[in-house]
């Protein structure tokens, strides 16, 4: 009786986990509209915004696919040519790098229906990520 008793418990905690996470893993942002009284101008300013996850398919030619969870669907983030992808030391990584599968910090603004991509910070080196092979040659001379 107890150890079912434990069983949901652990159970009920990682569904708890897993929600807290999902809900942490993208913040809000906040735009706001001030209108000059003296000049009449109105100036937007929005803030950047942040999202967790893995990369879920390799980068196209100008946007990447994103997911916050396993389960969630992929996201499409756009990137421009002053995005900058940084691995967790903050040396520039190039596009050709990045992998699906990756854990990443994403954050963008959104641009009307499009979310821009300024940063992508890499949670592990790259080369942890890509595979490393080696192969060897013997050469064997016969007399």
């Amino acid at each position: 009786m107890k150890d079912n008793r434990l069983s949901k418990m652990l159970a009920i905690g990682a569904i708890s986990a897993l929600a807290l996470t999902t809900a942490v893993a993208q913040e809000t942002t906040t735009i706001t509209k001030s209108t000059d009284p003296a000049t009449g101008t109105t100036t937007t300013e929005s803030a950047t915004t942040t999202s967790v996850g893995t990369i879920a398919a390799a980068p196209a030619s100008d946007y990447i696919s994103f997911r916050t969870t396993t389960t969630a669907e992929p996201v499409k983030y756009y990137y421009t040519k002053s995005t900058t992808i940084v691995d967790p030391t903050g040396r520039t990584v190039e596009w050709s790098a990045v992998r699906p599968d990756m854990p990443a910090t994403v954050y963008y603004v959104n641009e009307g229906d499009r979310m821009i991509v300024r940063k992508v910070v890499l949670t592990r080196p790259v080369s942890e990520v890509i595979e490393k092979k080696e192969t060897t040659t013997t050469t064997t001379t016969r007399p």
